[in-house]
């Protein structure tokens, strides 16, 4: 408020289609949240005032950066502050699939649980799998590194963008292909960007390739994942499991998923820490500061 004239959302929802509009109207700069779908018809709302879209969260998917770049509008987002919370959760749903922590959980909530017995839920070990990573940016490194030094797991990548050096710095061996790792790998996380190419990346197709005891677990974002595709795998055993942290059309989840026990669910919770909620802001903030000083901010995304 110090900076400059804000009008703040309250209600900690995602904005309607009629305020977002009201926003690229009104305002020089806009600050939505991932939740916030900024599309080519609000863009083009006119009269327009809007100059620049600071999004709050790494990735921007939300919004039509083809619209973007043609109206002259910059965009940035806020990388780097939500790294190693979000790699922190990807092992949190690791251990929680693997070791089947959530069908526990709700056992002895509900007072079913009527003691130990040796072979109540058993669950399969972390340490020294295969990992798979599929998208070795700034999280997939930070999951690999938690993988291969606090669980002694053999990691194993594809993203050919990335040099073999900093990978194998790592502990990570790279794959020619993603049929390679989904069809070597014991537990496959998925760390790419929401794109029309990596749209239902993971198909019927691809889930065949696994072996029938991984897990497949899912940080980024949720259309990277053909849902109905994932469910009949759970459902018919062509997989043991998953762990997600996002879905196609959130806050929807899918009955199906929600019948399953082989399913660790969370809230999209990957960024979820008072640290990295604050640090975004900041981020944020400062892309802002930046543009209506006249300088590029540090995390333009467009123009790039």
């Amino acid at each position: 408020m110090e900076l400059f004239d804000a009008r703040l959302n309250p209600t900690d929802t995602p904005l309607t289609a009629e305020q977002l509009a009201d926003a690229v109207r009104t305002a020089d700069a806009l600050v939505p949240t991932v939740s916030d779908a900024v599309p080519a018809a609000i863009l083009d709302t006119t009269p327009r005032r809007l100059k620049i879209i600071a999004n709050y969260g790494v990735g921007y998917n939300n919004i039509d950066l083809a619209t973007a770049a043609r109206l002259g509008i910059v965009v940035t987002n806020t990388p780097d502050v939500l790294t190693d919370d979000t790699a922190d959760l990807t092992m949190a749903l690791v251990l929680m699939t693997a070791r089947r922590l959530s069908e526990g959980a709700r056992e002895l909530r509900e007072g079913r649980w009527t003691g130990w017995r040796p072979t109540h839920l058993l669950g399969a070990r972390v340490t020294g799998k295969t990992l798979g990573i599929l998208g070795l940016g700034r999280i997939g490194r930070a999951v690999a590194r938690r993988a291969h030094e606090g669980f002694g797991m053999r990691v194993i990548y594809y993203d050919p963008p990335v040099p073999i050096g900093e990978a194998k710095a790592l502990g990570a061996s790279p794959r020619a292909t993603i049929e390679a790792v989904l069809s070597e790998s014991d537990i496959v996380s998925l760390h790419m960007p929401a794109s029309d190419e990596n749209r239902h990346l993971i198909n019927t197709e691809r889930l065949g390739l696994m072996p029938s005891h991984a897990l497949l677990i899912n940080t980024a974002r949720g259309d990277i994942v053909d849902t109905d595709a994932l469910v009949h795998a759970l459902q018919a055993g062509t997989i043991a499991g998953a762990g997600l942290d996002v879905f196609e059309n959130e806050p929807h989840v899918p009955p199906g998923l929600l019948a399953l026990p082989n399913v660790v669910l969370l809230p999209h919770l990957g960024s979820a820490t008072v640290e990295s909620r604050v640090a975004m802001g900041d981020r944020a903030l400062s892309n802002l500061s930046a543009f209506f000083a006249g300088s590029r901010p540090r995390d333009a995304v467009l123009p790039g």
